[in-house]
């Protein structure tokens, strides 16, 4: 098991697609992505331009820093009403997109690697920080079946993932992610807490002031 980077810097010192071990099914593979990036891009730019990102309002009223879409057959949204899975986007009356095959094959390839075969995602959230935005510490409690992994895919700017226990008040681990990185957790680590710091550091060379992550789900 490897000893988690105290650093950014050392991030760039691990081996490509190297696998981190947070806990006993939990995993950062990294650079996982980076053999398939062009096409992920491409699709995902694509996906955009059928459901545009946007700032949802949290049940509390609060709007989130965080602005979002969705693919694939549901798509998650939080309003006043609720957190909850729809599979029409409220914002055009359509639909979402289509899950691509460049996002379904990663997010298999990944869960195959944390040991859990099989995984065949309906949902995937389209997550957009910008510098300053963050998510606040939170277990996925909205799927019907927990015996499937959470499959997370980070693109443009780093990142530092919080990944907590299964209490609230748990201090999370802090977990520095780069450009092609993918987590997955499952099985007994499926419920624990986690989140995003405040996104931070130097714009992205391709994608720049940003950073984009893929969340994969079975929510259905």
């Amino acid at each position: 098991m490897h000893q988690l980077p105290a650093t950014f810097e050392e991030v760039f010192t691990l081996p490509a697609e190297s696998r981190l071990e947070l806990s006993h099914q939990a995993f950062v593979f990294r650079a996982l992505a980076c053999s398939r990036l062009d096409a992920i891009i491409a699709d995902l730019q694509g996906l955009l331009l059928k459901s545009p990102l946007r700032h949802m309002v949290t049940p509390g009223g609060a709007t989130m820093s965080v602005a979002m879409s969705n693919c694939g057959e549901l798509g998650w949204i939080t309003e006043r009403r609720g957190y909850r899975y729809v599979s029409i986007d409220p914002q055009t009356g359509e639909r979402w997109p289509p899950m691509p095959v460049s996002f379904s094959e990663l997010a298999r390839t990944a869960a195959d690697n944390a040991g859990f075969p099989g995984f065949s995602p309906d949902a995937c959230l389209i997550n957009r920080y910008l510098p300053g935005a963050r998510l606040s510490m939170h277990q996925d409690i909205n799927e019907r079946d927990f015996s499937a992994p959470i499959v997370s895919v980070s693109l443009g700017m780093s990142a530092v993932f919080l990944f907590g226990g299964h209490q609230r008040n748990v201090k999370p681990t802090r977990v520095p992610l780069v450009h092609g990185d993918v987590v997955a957790w499952g099985g007994g680590d499926r419920l624990r807490f986690h989140g995003v710091a405040p996104i931070k550091g130097s714009p992205h060379p391709l994608l720049g002031a940003q950073r984009i992550n893929l969340t994969f789900r079975k929510a259905a």
